[in-house]
């Protein structure tokens, strides 16, 4: 019988290691690559590394990942990433106003959970977005991050509850790691609705 429990800590410790986070970068690249949902992997690093190395291991990933795709949209997937974003109209907004708005709405769709981020890899791959806007752009994935990377932080957090509140001192950082947690996300929040804001009144200028 496969003992889930001791497997998983093998993995922790390993992925604690020089070469583990290593493998956990290029393991975030292939993720973004190959379309894949980032939330629980994000939120895995949580658990792994923390909220603050876990938000840069990420982060890294993700900016590997997203260069990778954007090459491969721009040089060889044109057909297939125009098949794929035809099912999201809000991309048709970003369409018409990339050539006047640039960096701009590229900070913007970053910030908005409307734009799947690894489609938006593949788009901007497709548009006349350079190269430096686009990876500037990336910054604008850092709240985000932060946020489910201290979800999977908080998680990990509950799952020893029992031992934290044996200690004092460890309840008082949960307390801490809840009240940052609902920050984080109060400013996630604003960022994403000031964001889809912007972009509607973009698609009410077009």
């Amino acid at each position: 019988m496969i003992d889930f429990a001791s497997n998983l800590q093998i993995a922790l410790d390993f992925f604690n290691t020089s070469l583990g986070v290593l493998s956990f970068i290029l393991l975030y690249a292939f993720w973004v690559i190959f379309l894949l949902p980032g939330l629980w992997l994000t939120m895995f690093a949580g658990v792994v590394y923390g909220s603050l190395y876990g938000s840069i291991i990420v982060f890294l990933g993700a900016i590997l990942g997203a260069d990778i795709t954007f090459f491969l949209g721009r040089k060889f997937l044109r057909n297939w990433t125009q098949r794929r974003i035809a099912k999201f109209p809000k991309f048709q907004i970003v369409e018409k106003a990339i050539t006047q708005k640039g960096l701009r709405l590229i900070f913007l769709t970053r910030l908005s959970p409307a734009f799947p981020f690894s489609l938006l890899n593949l788009f901007y791959g497709l548009t006349e977005v350079s190269f430096g806007d686009f990876s500037i752009g990336m910054i604008a994935i850092i709240p985000g991050t932060i946020l489910y990377c201290s979800l999977g932080n908080f998680a990990g957090d509950i799952a020893k509850f029992d031992d934290v509140l044996s200690n004092r001192s460890d309840l008082g950082s949960l307390a801490i790691s809840c009240i940052g947690l609902i920050a984080t996300f109060a400013v996630f929040w604003l960022l994403s609705t000031a964001a889809r804001k912007a972009i509607q009144e973009f698609d009410n200028s077009f």
